[in-house]
């Protein structure tokens, strides 16, 4: 069981277009201790890391308008707020959706459906400053190929 975040509360910014995610996440963090705030759109995600102190951003790539690498990108081209860590929160998990994370300046890469719990430790890890664990390669498995027959 995770522990209740027990120093000043950090605030998470949840970003995704379905009110259902938000919900979701955002009751969990609410649960261990953060303060959460939430956006539907990127232009509003902008808006908010703007005007309120974050600590880090939880950010859908499917988003209307505006999707969450352009709203990554713009928030680490702010100097305002380039300094939020921003993981990337999304259905989209084949390559090069976790490369194009990066490249955006996304800290770390989450693939839904994920738990709440995996949500917390990665963003305990992202606010530690500790690097992210390796994911496991994914590795095709072939059957053994059958003997070759002999002529004898």
């Amino acid at each position: 069981m995770l522990e209740r975040v027990t120093e000043s509360p950090r605030t998470v910014l949840v970003v995704d277009d379905s009110e259902d995610t938000r919900v979701m996440y955002g009751a969990y963090l609410r649960h261990v201790g953060y303060h959460v705030r939430e956006a539907a759109t990127g232009a509003a995600a902008l808006a908010l890391a703007r005007h309120e102190t974050i600590d880090v951003i939880l950010m859908d790539i499917a988003l209307p308008e505006m999707d969450g690498f352009e709203a990554t990108r713009r928030l680490k081209a702010d100097p305002e707020t380039q300094r939020i860590p921003v993981v990337a929160l999304t259905a989209y998990a084949v390559p090069p959706a976790p490369e194009r994370a990066a490249e955006a300046g996304c800290v770390a890469y989450l693939a839904k459906p994920c738990t709440p719990r995996e949500v917390v430790a990665t963003i305990e890890r992202v606010l530690e400053g500790l690097p992210m664990p390796k994911k496991r390669e994914a590795r095709v498995v072939r059957a053994a190929e059958p003997p070759a027959e002999s002529d004898e």
